[in-house]
Formats: structure tokens, C-alpha cells, sequence
């Protein structure tokens, strides 16, 4: 997994409140507005050149839902902000990255902030992009960082008029934009669990170097899911909670088993930190075991040669009167009681099964 780059958030220190200039990743390409223009019984799908073109949506009986992705420019979001009378401190945390998930009522308009997930197969990664959504009641604006969402099988329903989407309000709509991103997590979860066993094998059989990094880095990543989903039980049950007209009743059960799925997911992000924690302590394990059949070895050597190296160091002095010297049988007589020692102490460690 690749070191994610720090959030200078320093850099923000001393700036006036509502400040909107972009500190995070550097993003390259042009922004790009994506509306979808619903009710239903009528559809309109269209790219629209610059942000100016929505603010006619505002007013529509129709649902606009205004996807803007690769928006880094304060300019432009000020104008969004302007035209739909969003408070320049949500306009601030649209641009902060890193921001923490939560939303806030602020009476027109709801605005959530959360982050959506992808793995990559690749590199074994997860990477992370922040979306934040602002719906009225009549528009809902979504805010990605990067191209590229989760959101295709949402868009195919719009289109196909599948199911009660195009039925239901602006919360409905991002309760299914939410829904989608916490779904994905799920599949996040479950490339993650593959990983941990196939690390589990490696520790017990070849626990060395590289499977203690391979624990590094997913604790790593295990720490950034924890920040990432943790706060969704607050976001989420806000939601469920709120008084506000924006959310209506026939969308508080759907939240509702929102939140549930939350939770699994935060009991699967604690199940797994918990087994990696547990993974050091059998990677410890394994390798005293493998220092300890080691030194077995090399103890048992050592102390079959301790007789045999007595015995050659009597027969290396040179004493002219010892009777083994004049005798014929002598050599082979002394390395057949050397081997006999041997073998003798090689059959005692048998019998004990110490080895």
C-alpha cells in the first residue's frame, strides 16, 4: 500500500472562516458537470458546459440531481454556493479534504460528507475519495474529488425507471447515494478478509520480514477504514432522527436499515483489528518457535561432541607412556568408544523425544 500523503491542514491556520481554496491531493483534468433531470413520468440526461447551466434546475418541479466531480475551484464554488444559498463554511468543508463524515441540517438544504471507497486489485490498495452531497427539496448536488463513482447501477435505475426512485423525493435519492458508498464498503471488507487469511497461512508457515510488513500495512489500512466508518453511525443516525421536511417518513425506515448496515460493518472493521493484533503476537510466537527448534538442534550436537571432544583431547596429549599408543587396536579400539558415546547419547535424547 502506498503511504498516503499527510493533509496539510496547517496550512489553513490563520485563514478567515469559509475560506475556499483547495489544500488536498493535487488533481489534474478539468471538472465535470453531469445532471440527471427527473420525475416519473419524464427523464433528461445531459453534460452541461459550466456550472451556470444548473442554476435554471433550482426552481424545476422536476428532481435535479447535479453530479460535479474534479472540483477544485474556489471561483466556481462560490458561485454554486451564491446561487443555491449554501453557507460558505459547507462550502469549506466541500473543499477540505480529509474531512471527518457527518452531516448537518441547516433547515433549506441537509448536507452529509463521507467517504466512498475502492480497491484497487493492482496495487492492493484501498483508496479513498471524499463526497459530499447537499439536496434541497427539489436538487441534490454531489461533490466528488475524482472522476469515477459507485454510483452506474443508481444512474441505470434513473434511466430505466427501476424500482421507486423516480417515485420518491431528494431524500430518497441520497439515501440511495449513501447506500451505494456503504454497500461498496462491504466489498472492501471482503477483499480485505481474503488478505488476512492468506497472511494468517504465511505467518504460520514462513513467518518472516515481509509478513510482518504486510501486517504493518494493513493495520495501516485497518486504522484509516476505522476513521472512515466510524462516524457513519453518528451521520446516519442524525439522519434518522432529524425533524427536518426534507427527510419524510416512507425514507426513514430505508435510513433506518442504513444504519443497520453500518454497524455490521463497524463490528467487521473491529473483528479485523482485532485479529491483526493477534497476528503480531502469533508472528512473536512462531518465530521464538523457529529460534527454539534452532537452538534444540545445536544444543543436541553440541552435547553429543562434549564426550567425543574430551576424548580426542586426552589422546592429543603427548605423554610417551600411555599403553593405547603401543597397542595395535588402540586407534580403532578408542573411535569405536567414541562412536558408541555417540550413538548412545543420540538413542538417550530419543527415548526423552527431544527431537
Amino acid at each position: 500500500m502506498k503511504r498516503r500523503p499527510l493533509l496539510r491542514r496547517s496550512r489553513k491556520a490563520g485563514l478567515p472562516p469559509g475560506n475556499l481554496e483547495y489544500f488536498g491531493e493535487k488533481i489534474t483534468g478539468k471538472p465535470t458537470v453531469s445532471v440527471m433531470d427527473f420525475s416519473e413520468h419524464e427523464f433528461r440526461e445531459f453534460r452541461a458546459k459550466s456550472v451556470e447551466d444548473t442554476f435554471a434546475l433550482r426552481e424545476t418541479a422536476t428532481i435535479s440531481w447535479i453530479d460535479i466531480s474534479s472540483m477544485i475551484d474556489g471561483e466556481t464554488i462560490e458561485k454554486i454556493g451564491e446561487h443555491f444559498r449554501i453557507h460558505p463554511l459547507i462550502l469549506e468543508d466541500i473543499l477540505t479534504q480529509g474531512q471527518r463524515p457527518k452531516m448537518e441540517d441547516m433547515e433549506d438544504y441537509i448536507f452529509v460528507v463521507l467517504k466512498m471507497l475502492s480497491y484497487d486489485e493492482k496495487a492492493e490498495e484501498i483508496k479513498a475519495d471524499q463526497i459530499s452531497l447537499v439536496w434541497g427539496r427539489n436538487f441534490l448536488i454531489s461533490f466528488q474529488e475524482f472522476e469515477g463513482d459507485v454510483f452506474n447501477a443508481i444512474r441505470d435505475r434513473i434511466r430505466n425507471a427501476k424500482g421507486r426512485i423516480r417515485k420518491m423525493g431528494t431524500d430518497y435519492l441520497a439515501y440511495s447515494l449513501i447506500d451505494a458508498v456503504i454497500d461498496h464498503y462491504f466489498i472492501i471488507m471482503e477483499k480485505i478478509g481474503e488478505r488476512i487469511e492468506i497472511l494468517e497461512e504465511r505467518l504460520i508457515e514462513n513467518p518472516g520480514r515481509e509478513a510482518l510488513r504486510d501486517i504493518h500495512t494493513m493495520k495501516q489500512e485497518m486504522l484509516f477504514l476505522r476513521k472512515s466508518v466510524w462516524p457513519l453511525r453518528e451521520l446516519i443516525s442524525g439522519l434518522e432522527k432529524s425533524e427536518s421536511p426534507l427527510i419524510h417518513e416512507a425514507t426513514v425506515m430505508y435510513i433506518r436499515d442504513l444504519y443497520d448496515h453500518t454497524i455490521q460493518i463497524i463490528d467487521t472493521v473491529e473483528t479485523f483489528r482485532d485479529i491483526l493484533s493477534g497476528m503480531l503476537d502469533i508472528y512473536l510466537s512462531s518465530t521464538s518457535h523457529r529460534l527454539n527448534e534452532v537452538m534444540k538442534v545445536l544444543t543436541i550436537i553440541s552435547t553429543i561432541f562434549i564426550p567425543l571432544t574430551f576424548i580426542a583431547g586426552v589422546y592429543g596429549m603427548n605423554f610417551e607412556l600411555m599403553p593405547e599408543l603401543k597397542t595395535r587396536w588402540g586407534y580403532p579400539a578408542v573411535l569405536t568408544l567414541m562412536a558408541g558415546a555417540a550413538l548412545a547419547m543420540v538413542y538417550y535424547f530419543w527415548k526423552k523425544k527431544w527431537f
